[in-house]
């Protein structure tokens, strides 16, 4: 054994960063293979139909009653298929909702922000990889627009797994000053956010894509720091992205922020244009370490946030279990540990973890993509009624930042 570890100790890798990027572009452009396999080059990324019972589950009525209008020739024609069954696509729902909403007395159908009501921009951080970070931003943001919300999704992490979510590849269709950088840039090249907004395969959906640019920021950032005026440049570099929003506050109901692993100046101006904050956690002992970790650091970086001039009023911050697995006694323990600390700022349902999450991620999409026949029963069940669940009770806490009803 020591003859054989000492040989390898002995054999240094020869031109190791050739070796190192060489690898990394041949995994890349596997990945990029596997990817024009699913979404050919500027292919738009399809969305399923929604069964009737889906959409009358979502928006609160009886299958019957949409029955009854589409037998009326009332909104939109749903799709029939075998047997008769009849299907909505994305788009038909929100039309479905515009239709419903000019019927109705109240504004029930569609839950958009009202004069008074402040945009809500939610910061998605933790610098622990494979905490369900951008899990969970992909799946609140669909779920929001799929009951009627605007919403606005940005990846700020340069490894865009958000985008690739989306059908955004991130070497092939998100070229030069189209990432978020592009609008908090400090040159003449700067562009309007407006300009970087692209539509999803999810109606009322959009998102502001990312890649390896983004960190350009990171690299710019602290020269740009050394290079100006004293008592200048904190503030003027905190409220970029909060003066990138303002144009576009008006046209979105929720903005959600999926932050890099890492408390970089990405993730700080996050902090400092975000109404509120949710930290997924994976309840094992190292990840809850690690987190332990963050806090404080967020709280020291926070705290010279606010000392250079953010406004770091949060309307909530909540802590998400996330990838948890109720028949594991150490994560139960764990779950109950971090409940008894942090009362009530841990949401009331976890994130299982989930055979069909996982599954759905291959084929680069989420479970609101997904069609239940491609799982057994069960297993789609419990997913979509956890998903469901904590998006749910997400939802819940905007409204009440609101200062109105869930």
């Amino acid at each position: 054994m020591a003859s054989i570890l000492d040989s390898s100790v002995r054999q240094p890798v020869s031109g190791a960063d050739a070796l190192v990027s060489g690898h990394g572009r041949a995994l890349a452009d596997a990945l990029q293979r596997h990817t024009l396999e699913i979404f050919p080059p500027r292919a738009q990324k399809p969305l399923r139909l929604f069964t009737i019972a889906e959409v009358a589950k979502r928006l609160g009525v009886n299958p019957n009653y949409l029955r009854a209008l589409a037998g009326d020739k009332k909104g939109p024609t749903p799709t029939s298929g075998p047997m008769g069954r009849m299907s909505y696509t994305g788009d038909q729902v929100l039309q479905l909702r515009h239709f419903l909403d000019g019927n109705a007395r109240s504004r029930r159908y569609l839950p958009v922000r009202r004069p008074g009501e402040h945009l809500q921009i939610v910061a998605v951080a933790n610098f622990k990889g494979g905490s369900g970070k951008t899990t969970t931003t992909a799946h609140l943001a669909q779920h929001l627009a799929l009951n009627g919300y605007r919403v606005l999704a940005l990846d700020l992490d340069p490894q865009a797994s958000l985008s690739a979510l989306h059908g955004f590849q991130p070497e092939i269709d998100v070229g030069a000053n189209e990432t978020l950088y592009g609008a908090i840039r400090y040159d003449d090249k700067r562009r309007s956010l407006k300009e970087l907004i692209r539509p999803t395969n999810f109606p009322g959906l959009h998102l502001v894509p990312g890649n390896l640019e983004l960190m350009d920021f990171e690299f710019e950032t602290p020269v740009s720091l050394s290079s100006s005026r004293e008592g200048v440049p904190a503030k003027a570099f905190l409220g970029r992205l909060q003066q990138a929003l303002e144009s576009v506050d008006a046209e979105y109901d929720v903005v959600l922020l999926d932050c890099p692993p890492q408390l970089g100046y990405l993730t700080m101006v996050a902090l400092a244009a975000a109404t509120s904050l949710l930290v997924p956690i994976h309840p094992q002992m190292l990840d809850v370490m690690s987190m332990a970790q963050f806090l404080q650091m967020l709280g020291d970086v926070m705290n010279h946030l606010a000392s250079a001039g953010a406004k770091l009023n949060y309307d909530w911050v909540h802590y998400l279990i996330a990838r948890y697995e109720s028949s594991d006694g150490p994560q139960t323990d764990m779950v109950a540990f971090l409940r008894s600390h942090f009362g009530r700022h841990v949401l009331t349902n976890p994130m299982l973890k989930s055979v069909a999450v996982s599954d759905a991620g291959i084929t680069k999409q989420t479970i609101y993509e997904v069609e239940r026949k491609n799982f057994t029963g069960s297993t789609y069940d419990r997913a979509i009624e956890a998903l469901e669940a904590v998006n749910g009770e997400i939802e819940a806490v905007i409204c009440r930042a609101w200062g109105r009803s869930p």
